[in-house]
């Protein structure tokens, strides 16, 4: 069914970098082309789960919950190979992953940074220096009880996540500027 031009739903996030942050940033570093100006390319969310090796229904849950969060169906990850000490066989189950793009991402977000990390207890603001040196930020969740849409009573086990975010900026400072134009509140 196609819909009418300027009817579809844009994330505030998204109208934000569209109107706003792009022509900030192309000022800011002097870009000649707006195709080297930094933008959002992915966001992958993963939860490692070693205990469900020895209960399946953990995993279940982990993944039920992943869904809520993200908006999105993860798939399951399995171990690359096997490691003795952890009891961990070649193509078991031991994680769960979800790749999120577009608007979806960007809604993503917007929870995360606006809703979700203020309810950290005693939160000062995220690690500036968690960077890859090319420009992809990653952060750890201790608890994923802070996002309001999983229900506190309901949880099979308090387990952390991790949240990584890729964008196509070439260097860590351009990066940086991204994000702390989006608004992700890092440590002063």
């Amino acid at each position: 069914m196609a819909e009418k031009k300027g009817t579809a739903y844009v994330p505030r996030l998204k109208s934000l970098y569209l109107e706003k942050i792009s022509k900030e940033l192309s000022e800011e570093f002097q870009y000649s082309s707006s195709m080297q100006i930094p933008r959002l390319e992915k966001i992958v969310v993963s939860v490692g789960m070693g205990e469900a090796l020895s209960n399946k229904k953990l995993l279940d849950a982990t993944v039920k919950e992943l869904g809520q969060i993200a908006g999105q169906k993860p798939v399951k990850t399995k171990a690359r190979k096997s490691v003795a000490n952890f009891k961990v066989r070649e193509g078991q189950e031991i994680g769960a992953m979800v790749t999120l793009r577009g608007n979806t991402m960007y809604e993503f977000l917007d929870r995360l940074m606006s809703i979700a990390l203020p309810r950290v207890k005693d939160f000062r603001g995220v690690n500036p220096n968690a960077f890859d040196g090319h420009g992809n930020y990653s952060l750890g969740v201790t608890e994923q009880i802070i996002f309001p849409e999983i229900d506190y009573d309901k949880i099979e086990k308090i387990s952390g996540l991790n949240v990584a975010i890729v964008t196509s900026a070439p260097t860590d400072q351009e990066a940086r500027s991204l994000l702390k134009r989006l608004g992700m509140p890092f440590k002063r």
